[in-house]
């Protein structure tokens, strides 16, 4: 029978997250266990498909769009299917996300310059059936998953 992902699974999930480099000693001192229950656990982690694997990220993958934001969107009536399928037609936008409560549709837009974030946003406003919109720069990130 699989055991569930626990605590512990949890602690070395997050700090590979913060640190996928992090030797086996470190976490194991970080998270006060033995260096033998640190691979232990990566290796079930991945058998069992929880890890799929591990990533770097770049400079330049954070240089790409220095303009991001998210911008929420409301929609009027049964629109948001086809609202939607014009979303995802514009290159600037890098996901659109459907939601509940206050707002429909959450996009991430990712812009070379501001004015061009101001056009994106523009067109989107123009769109038929979009009655409400909000939009948040995003300043610094510091944690990419």
């Amino acid at each position: 029978m699989d055991e569930v992902v626990n605590q512990t699974d949890t602690a070395i999930i997050a700090a590979l997250r913060h640190d996928a480099r992090a030797s086996m000693s470190d976490l194991a001192a970080r998270l006060g266990v033995s260096r033998t229950t640190v691979r232990g656990r990566i290796e079930r982690l991945r058998q069992k498909g929880e890890i799929v694997g591990f990533t770097v990220v770049m400079r330049q993958d954070t240089l790409s769009d220095p303009v991001r934001g998210l911008m929420m969107i409301g929609i009027e009536g049964r629109g948001t299917d086809k609202i939607i399928r014009q979303l995802n037609g514009m290159p600037e936008l890098r996901a659109v996300h459907s939601t509940n409560g206050r707002w429909d549709v959450i996009v991430e837009v990712g812009t070379d310059t501001l004015e061009s974030f101001d056009e994106v946003l523009s067109r989107i406003r123009r769109l038929d059936g979009i009655v409400a919109s909000e939009t948040s720069l995003l300043l610094t990130t510091r944690k990419s998953t």
